[in-house]
């Protein structure tokens, strides 16, 4: 039956045919359910050359939403940064390191993340190399997020998905829709999100679907150099959800007062990589260095949105006090069990 649903959908694809709503659901359980990996990456291919709607994401995400497993919080105010994945010009895991920094700043993170679809580190791979264990219990999860205002959710233990679709994505090779969808369902309904995307064209129909969504204050953000987050080079596209719109800007290093020519950054980290520049961001060991400012841009960016500041540049400086004393860091080694 599988078999002809995907096909079904295949050649709806090719012929530019979009997903009804009512429709979401069999697609979905089609795609979980099969086991023929060319099947699934034909169909994902066909599906990316149509392009995504901004309903078939919302119904997508809403089903997601609807089956995943949640974690419960007394936080009223907290927030998810996350990166889509997908980026050309991907440094390291810059929003993994964002989160140390938010949480040290007193603004609980629920951070929710999956190991590398389409690029070198995924989030779970540089906090495994950091000596966070994120593959635990939901329940141990919900509780580092009440007790330490920090949790990391690790996606597969939140929604049934299935390996083989994980590894079709990977042989589709570019950003599929689950790349985006991920990010929309937090399993802790965060109510503010800095949600970066790795196509400019996705910008606005993602911050339709967090506004039809529910979330709060929030931002999707695309750096116009290739990054899925805020840029320390160029401009970057902002689409804010706020009070019930989708407002759509353009922001630079210089909003936040700072002033660089963003030449310092590391390129293409593995995961080893990545968690050892993290460890050094943290440890005041890369003071002023460019790493080091495009991790506060966006720690600065969540702030911000979930109105620990009032401006990009109140913000910057809280984000830098948190690394200058040691909460960032602290943050870190609460999780982990590599303390150094």
């Amino acid at each position: 039956m599988d078999d002809r649903i995907l096909e079904h959908y295949l050649e709806e694809f090719r012929l530019g045919s979009d997903i009804p709503a009512d429709e979401a659901e069999t697609l979905f359980d089609a795609l979980i359910g099969h086991d023929d990996e060319k099947l699934l990456t034909e169909v994902l291919t066909s599906w990316n050359e149509k392009g995504t709607t901004e309903d078939e994401l919302f119904a997508f995400a809403s089903l997601m939403r609807s089956r995943m497993k949640r974690i419960e919080t007394h936080h009223e105010t907290f927030v998810d940064i996350v990166g889509t994945g997908g980026s050309n010009s991907k440094s390291f895991n810059v929003s993994t390191a964002a989160a140390f920094v938010i949480a040290g700043s007193g603004v609980p993170v629920a951070k929710h993340g999956n190991r590398a679809a389409t690029s070198n580190s995924g989030s779970s791979d540089a906090l495994q190399e950091l000596g966070v264990d994120v593959d635990i219990e939901i329940d141990k999860t919900e509780q580092h997020l009440n007790e330490h205002g920090l949790c990391f959710m690790f996606a597969p233990r939140f929604h049934s998905l299935s390996p083989t679709l994980a590894t079709a994505r990977r042989l589709v090779g570019r950003p599929t829709i689950f790349n985006n969808l991920g990010p929309l369902c937090n399993p802790a309904s965060a109510p503010h999100l800095v949600l970066g995307v790795w196509d400019k064209h996705l910008i606005e129909s993602t911050a339709n679907v967090l506004l039809r969504l529910g979330a709060a204050r929030s931002w999707v953000v695309y750096g116009e150099n290739g990054l899925d987050e805020i840029s320390l080079k160029g401009a970057t596209i902002v689409a804010e959800v706020v009070d019930g719109e989708v407002d759509i800007f353009e922001i630079n290093a210089a909003d936040f007062e700072v002033f660089t020519l963003g030449k310092d950054l590391p390129e293409k980290c593995s995961a080893a990589d990545s968690a050892k520049i993290i460890r050094a961001i943290l440890a005041n060991e890369m003071q002023d260095r460019d790493a080091e400012r495009l991790v506060l841009l966006n720690a600065a960016a969540a702030l911000l949105v979930s109105e620990k500041a009032d401006t990009l540049p109140e913000a910057y400086d809280i984000a830098k006090a948190s690394i200058r004393n040691g909460s960032a860091l602290n943050k870190l080694n609460v999780l982990s069990t590599h303390k150094k």
